[in-house]
């Protein structure tokens, strides 16, 4: 991604926040719910039930209908004998006790009333789509797999009244209005990225971004592990890259890295909540932080010193040197090993100190690589200018100011069989700028407000561009000026919804008026969580 940066972190006020109720094991975490805008209820009024399917993302089918249900003193969560069930049940239960106050119970008991998980061999659903029937007697929820399953706990969530995710007890009732929603993904992919290179962010940050992200049934978590200012996961046949590369960040302080232990971390908890984790080795360009822990890496064997600024386009591994080639090797074979997902990201991205032939020899090598130890291939879209290999992903980044050749080069790709993920900068960039005043956050491909992030459709962004060679949207999210989880939630909420509803909802859905009413119900939702987030004026947030 392009950068002419000027760092400036500012200053920002930190909100209370309820750290350990998101981080709770085995925690899952509600979209929020998403009534109509209209006048709050009267103090000590009952909230009424939500209706059904107001929420984010928006459902494929809705049928509403029918008597509510009321989670009481008797109610249980039925889940048969899966194990996988009993996961997602326990973990709802986990949530709702505290601001309910009731007991509720995981069994494996059979029958009807409660709420019911249900796995079953319905192909239709696919492999993340679920059914949620409520009605008087109980709620049910039927998943062919235990994703679909922990998507439709999501929507149960967004049923309920904000407080339900207080982690004090609150009063209800807790009412699920009647019908039924039926609901499976418009794509495959929908990812949000961190830049952990920038500014190294913690085990407990990230966990705490992957909860919040699991709100609205993102499923894939890409880390930017490698950059010019910080290389942050232990390479055991090559040490210094952690230790050394990795000891530092933009402007200065202390850096820090994963180890393979917590990395490894990183991926069951994701993993828990349906989410993927694709680590990113970036090169051959933003390689400094390679490059200046080890000397034979470089051309002219000199190891340039550490980099705490902001600019790009300056680093290279080089293509000349053997030892490159058996560097990308052992560092993907080791990254490989402890990734169970399908994808290894290899970057690609502005290497302007790289030739073209140098960009391709050293691409072209890293493709097989990766091919080598069982993942397939994905980088940003300037990877169109190495070989085409089989299950290819690119990720395209552009924004208004791309050249017409750009774009082609990634739709001629796209006709050829290479996957497309898509990532304006100027729509899905998270550090982008809401306005000239934004405290935080970089400005290069111009102010993204919440409906412009929105307004857009991924089946149709590049023209020219096959709909079914589109895998997905993600949502990046650099750390130029971000360090703090309060800096990160301002930036990413709410813009971060809308973009998962782009990625899991029908086109037939998309339409701003009524997703502003939608998501302005999700600021009660959000503050119950204690998530910091921008108060857009083109959104009628109720009042607090």
């Amino acid at each position: 991604m392009p950068h002419p940066r000027c760092p400036s972190k500012g200053r920002f006020v930190r909100h209370r926040r309820t750290l350990s109720r998101l981080l709770a094991p085995m925690l899952l975490v509600a979209v929020a719910g998403t009534a109509a805008v209209g006048a709050a209820p009267a103090p000590g009024a009952a909230e009424p039930p939500r209706p059904l399917g107001q929420i984010v993302p928006a459902p494929s089918e809705v049928r509403a209908g029918g008597q509510a249900y009321t989670i009481d003193r008797a109610t249980d969560i039925r889940v048969g004998h899966s194990r996988e069930a009993r996961q997602v049940g326990e973990a709802l239960a986990r949530v709702l006790r505290p601001s309910t106050g009731y007991r509720l119970p995981v069994t494996s008991r059979e029958g009807h009333g409660g709420i019911r998980l249900k796995l079953a061999d319905e192909r239709p659903l696919g492999d993340e789509g679920y059914r949620l029937q409520s009605g008087r007697g109980g709620v049910t929820i039927t998943a062919r797999r235990a994703a679909g399953l922990f998507h439709g706990v999501q929507t149960l969530r967004q049923q309920l009244p904000a407080a339900v995710e207080k982690p004090t007890r609150q009063a209800g009732p807790w009412q699920v209005a009647g019908g039924t929603i039926k609901d499976v993904p418009r794509f495959a992919y929908r990812a949000v990225m961190l830049d952990v290179g920038r500014h190294f962010l913690s085990v407990e940050q990230v966990k705490r971004y992957i909860d919040q992200a699991a709100l609205y049934k993102i499923n894939t978590l890409r880390l930017h592990l490698t950059e010019d200012q910080g290389w942050r996961i232990a390479v055991d046949s090559w040490p210094r890259l952690a230790t050394y590369g990795g000891s530092t960040q933009v402007g200065g302080g202390p850096g820090g890295h994963y180890t393979k232990a917590q990395y490894k971390e990183l991926v069951t908890y994701a993993a828990s909540r349906r989410m993927d984790v694709i680590p990113e080795i970036d090169m051959p360009g933003h390689t400094n932080a390679a490059l200046a822990s080890y000397a034979e890496l470089n051309c002219d064997g000199v190891a340039p010193p550490l980099y705490t600024g902001t600019e790009v386009g300056f680093s290279s591994l080089c293509a000349s040197k053997p030892v490159t080639y058996r560097f990308i090797d052992d560092v993907v074979r080791e990254i490989a090993a402890i990734t169970p997902g399908r994808y290894l990201n290899i970057g690609g991205d502005e290497a302007h100190s790289t030739s073209d032939a140098d960009f391709a020899k050293i691409m072209n090598h890293a493709q097989k690589v990766v091919g080598k130890y069982g993942k397939k291939v994905m980088g940003w879209h300037q990877l169109v200018g190495a070989d085409q290999v089989e299950d290819r992903v690119v990720q395209y980044w552009g924004y208004d100011k791309t050249s017409a050749a750009e774009r082609q080069k990634v739709v001629d790709a796209a006709k050829g069989g290479t996957r497309l993920v898509l990532s304006p900068a100027d729509r899905s960039y998270l550090d982008m700028k809401y306005h000239k005043d934004t405290p935080l956050g970089l400005k290069w491909a111009g102010y993204v407000e919440v409906r412009r992030s929105y307004d857009w459709d991924p089946g149709t962004y590049l023209a020219g561009a096959p709909e079914s060679s589109v895998l997905g949207v993600e949502a990046p999210l650099w750390t130029e000026t971000l360090a703090t989880s309060d800096q990160l939630e301002f930036m990413a909420y709410p813009r971060l919804p809308g973009i998962a509803e782009l990625g899991w909802s029908p086109r037939s859905t998309h339409d701003w008026e009524k997703y502003r009413l939608r998501l302005a119900q999700q600021g009660p939702r959000f503050d119950a969580l204690g998530i910091d987030y921008y108060r857009s004026a083109q959104v009628p947030w109720p009042a607090r």
